[in-house]
């Protein structure tokens, strides 16, 4: 009975923090106060100084990663809004969407090799560069271990969204469309939300980039871990 209410507490307080964060971040919209970033933080170190479980914790909070999934679906709705633009640029988005994909996963676990990481950071570290629900998903034909892919994934998405204008601007990218894909392909979720706020071009072309990358993983992770760590 302890063990549930303590598992319904964190719960509780999870929806608090996010809540809070949520009216700090719109108020002040600094990288440190994104939801993304400061409400893992806040729990972490709650959890740490209150000798909290990982278990205890995840107990009844695991239908909020469950919710991940049809949250990434709902990106489908302005993508079948905005079919023209999809037409319009198929052909570049499918060669961009393959090209990102193979780029992220042999430099992310080539990397890792040239620092002599553990071989489960090398697997985790593959399927980095999609949404958290598409890389569970790939970690497991690969032994991605799913706590380091989901840590990593968002790492990746900050870190992305964060430089994400810098890097445009530093190489002169000034296209709607070639922003989108760009957010879409390196920094998933959170690089999505971002590209919103830029432009609904730039949200609707990154949302199916981020998809596409995502089920091209998947369908691809099997051959991929038998062609780096098989072969």
């Amino acid at each position: 009975m302890h063990d549930l209410i303590l598992s319904l507490l964190c719960l509780a307080v999870t929806l608090l923090i996010y809540f809070l964060n949520k009216q700090l971040y719109r108020r002040w919209r600094t990288l440190l106060l994104m939801p993304l970033v400061a409400t893992p933080l806040l729990l972490v170190g709650l959890l740490l100084l209150l000798h909290v479980s990982w278990q205890d914790y995840i107990a009844e909070s695991h239908w909020l990663l469950w919710l991940l999934g049809p949250a990434t679906l709902a990106f489908a709705v302005p993508v079948y809004e905005n079919m023209a633009i999809i037409r319009r640029h198929w052909l570049s988005l499918s060669a961009g969407v393959l090209t990102a994909t193979l780029v992220a996963v042999c430099s992310s676990v080539w990397l890792a090799r040239l620092l002599m990481l553990p071989e489960s950071i090398q697997r985790s570290l593959a399927v980095r560069s999609i949404t958290t629900p598409f890389a569970l998903a790939a970690a497991k034909p690969i032994g991605g271990q799913p706590d380091l892919v989901a840590l990593f994934v968002v790492i990746t998405g900050v870190f992305g969204m964060a430089i994400g204008d810098v890097l445009f601007l530093r190489i002169a990218i000034k296209q709607g469309v070639a922003k989108g894909a760009g957010f879409g392909a390196a920094s998933h979720g959170a690089g999505t939300a971002r590209a919103y706020q830029l432009g609904e071009q730039e949200g609707v072309v990154s949302s199916l980039v981020m998809m596409l990358s995502g089920v091209v993983t998947v369908v691809l992770a099997p051959l991929i871990g038998h062609l780096l760590w098989t072969a």
